[in-house]
């Protein structure tokens, strides 16, 4: 994946928290990792990718960055359910905006949300995936990009 396509993936995240509160978020250097054991943390949502680019972005945090997200956009709101619809949410933004960068035929998925660290990640053996850091009030997430050309 160049760098230049990379990118897109770094604003959105990074668009993405600032527009929605005053915080500032740091975005850690993207680093590559096997796909056998990638990051996962509470809450998961996945986006899956088809078109001739294929396979998957994904958004995972823990919950106490969740329920303070939810708290500085004043939402009254902190159950687990809002927290999943919340991380649903920023990996769909996140990766519908990576259409500017990869076109009208990158196709996007629902996010299908997992709570809870999940067992294993089925991402494809044989390649190897991108993860950006991201912290914000002494928390850390992770996007993590798998894609490669069909």
């Amino acid at each position: 994946m160049k760098e230049k396509r990379l990118q897109v993936f770094i604003d959105g995240v990074h668009n993405y928290f600032t527009q929605i509160n005053k915080y500032e978020i740091e975005v850690g250097t993207p680093y590559l990792t096997e796909n056998k054991n990638p990051p996962a943390c509470d809450i998961t949502g996945v986006i899956g990718i088809t078109g001739p680019i294929t396979g998957c972005v994904y958004f995972t945090a823990p919950i106490d960055l969740l329920k303070h997200l939810l708290i500085s956009i004043e939402e009254p709101d902190l159950s687990v359910d809002n927290m999943m619809d919340l991380v649903g949410e920023v990996a769909n933004t996140i990766s519908g905006n990576a259409r500017s960068e990869y076109g009208p035929e990158f196709n996007i998925s629902v996010p299908f949300v997992m709570k809870g660290i999940p067992d294993e990640i089925h991402l494809p053996r044989n390649s190897r995936s991108f993860v950006i850091p991201v912290d914000w009030k002494d928390h850390t997430a992770n996007i993590v990009i798998c894609l490669r050309k069909s």
